[in-house]
């Protein structure tokens, strides 16, 4: 299903709509436009024995003089709302002595009743005077609670049909998220919709995080409502609220735009390890040659020796996958400034193996906001060891990969975004102790990482992020020795990887890819043959690997 895109008389509509109330209906200088004048219901439909405009703000109430039978909102009538960030203040106040008060925002939404415009379904952000529910993201008359407070969630159906909620991740402590709340006070929401990827806000902290793959039960687009709960008086008001209409992605996040080949441009460092290691241009060269023969609308192309010398190449990029020698010497370091304009711009970015490594302060921010996390010095490690990855999670780069175990110089214990906001651990395992036998070291050990094999921590060695931009990340810590692209897993995971983050639909099965004989991995390598390179050992190595 792609999703779905403004037909031309809508987009007019919606034009002059902004343009017949420009006086009312001011735009920010970060796009955000105004829905409510402050004064009157202009724009807004609603039952007025409950909706008015009092100290400024839409405010609904009931009175056991005057109840309402069953939840009833008020709806915006300048539009549907698709891809888009909202962004308001409310304060919700019980006037009862149960201190019941429960309100939301409906996005996306739907009228329920023929005969009462007033009654709506679907997405949304709740709010309330209790220390629960606010924050959440719940569907009414839509699937009930789809993303409890502090969790990420992934929304699906099984092969039978029955619907599926699961809770993939945290963004926050959901006790830490009610102190940030002020009761019976205006409290600031934020909610960003791209795509099926749904975040919400209040007071600059992230409550809920959701991913909808529920194809048939999800909605591109809809009603803007504000609740009025049933129950005991209460009242609740809305103020300040702007809308900015965001440029239509290609939907979930695994869905691709009609007809658009994506192009993504490969950056590989300049030879490394010797032969058989940190082979970046061969291993580039693979990838892309894969990704060019899988009948997926792509182009991939390689740049080889670092950084472009030629940067227009990046200029229409959709994704930019980074197989470098990191540290100090990342391709990165010194073009932040360049990366971030097209980062802004929703540009994917990939960085494998030693990519993942930047230097602590601005590179190390940037790959945080940019693919969620980074190997930091003194805090992450980098033994060679052998994971096992028997569980793999529900997302679109693990299509059609099935659990696997390799040799490799697995990086773990990362430095992550605060709470994982906006990030999804792709592979996981827990590494032997083994693997922290060297001393301390800027690469090899520290008290942090030690206390938390101790405990039994699990760690990440691949994940992925969404950023509210719209662009995607991913980092992979695999890729050591080349010869593990040989192993269909292993080399599907990141070919998934890297289409996703072009926002191309990865197939069901995996992104294609035909299985590597020696001689393809023998291919472009940066260092001659030596003498004691056994061809033959490596292909058992195949054989075992991709036995079915």
């Amino acid at each position: 299903m792609r999703f779905a895109l403004w037909p031309r008389w809508a987009l007019l509509l919606a034009v002059m709509f902004l343009f017949s109330f420009a006086d009312q209906l001011p735009a920010d200088d970060d796009g955000f436009v105004s829905i409510f004048d402050g004064k009157t219901l202009k724009g807004w439909d609603g039952d007025n024995k409950f909706w008015s405009v009092q100290d400024g703000a839409i405010t609904g109430k009931t009175t056991k003089e005057n109840p309402t039978r069953g939840n009833t909102f008020i709806v915006w009538t300048g539009g549907k709302t698709a891809d888009f960030e909202l962004k308001l203040e409310y304060r919700i106040q019980p006037n009862n002595d149960k201190g019941f008060a429960n309100s939301g925002i409906q996005y996306r939404s739907f009228r329920l009743s023929e005969t009462d415009p007033y009654r709506i379904g679907g997405y949304q952000a709740d709010f309330e005077a209790g220390k629960t529910y606010s924050g959440i993201l719940y569907g009414e008359r839509f699937r009930g609670i789809l993303c409890g407070r502090g969790q990420k969630t992934i929304l699906s159906r099984d092969d039978k049909g029955k619907f599926i909620k699961k809770v993939v991740g945290q963004v926050g402590d959901p006790a830490a998220i009610q102190k940030k709340i002020k009761p019976n006070d205006w409290n600031e929401y934020h909610i960003i919709a791209r795509g099926f990827h749904f975040i919400h806000k209040i007071n600059g902290v992230v409550t809920a995080e959701c991913i909808d793959e529920d194809k048939q039960m999800r909605r591109a687009e809809g009603l803007l409502a504000l609740q009025l709960h049933a129950g005991p008086p209460m009242t609740v008001q809305f103020r300040n609220i702007r809308i900015k209409h965001l440029k239509p992605t290609d939907g979930e996040p695994s869905q691709v735009s009609s007809g658009k080949t994506r192009k993504i441009v490969f950056i590989a460092g300049p030879r490394s390890h010797g032969y058989g290691a940190h082979e970046h241009k061969a291993g580039c060269m693979l990838l892309a040659k894969a990704l060019n023969e899988s009948g997926l609308p792509v182009k991939a192309v390689v740049v080889t020796d670092g950084w472009p010398k030629d940067t227009s190449i990046l200029q229409d990029a959709d994704s930019i996958v980074i197989y470098a020698d990191g540290g100090g010497r990342h391709p990165l370091n010194r073009h932040l400034e360049e990366i971030d304009k097209l980062m802004k711009k929703g540009v994917g970015l990939v960085c494998i193996h030693y990519g993942v490594e930047v230097p602590k302060g601005k590179p190390g921010d940037a790959l945080l906001d940019w693919t969620g996390g980074y190997f930091e010095t003194n805090w992450s490690v980098n033994p060679h060891w052998r994971a096992s990855y028997k569980k793999l999670p529900g997302h679109p780069i693990t299509r059609g990969v099935k659990p696997f175990q390799i040799q490799d110089e697995w990086y773990y214990h990362m430095r992550f975004r605060n709470n994982m906001e906006g990030v999804t651990p792709i592979l996981t395992d827990l590494p032997p102790k083994e693997t922290l036998n060297r001393k301390d070291g800027p690469h090899s050990g520290n008290k942090f990482v030690r206390e938390e094999i101790a405990k039994g921590i699990p760690q990440h060695m691949a994940w992925a992020r969404e950023r509210p931009d719209g662009g995607r990340g991913f980092g992979f810590t695999g890729g050591h020795f080349h010869w593990n692209w040989g192993h269909n897993q292993f080399r599907k995971l990141v070919l998934n990887a890297i289409v996703w983050t072009a926002k191309v639909e990865v197939p069901p099965d995996g992104v294609p890819s035909k299985p590597l004989t020696v001689k393809d991995l023998m291919a472009n390598q940066d260092y001659p043959v030596p003498d004691r390179f056994d061809p033959a050992a490596i292909e058992k190595l195949l054989k075992e690997w991709n036995r079915e």
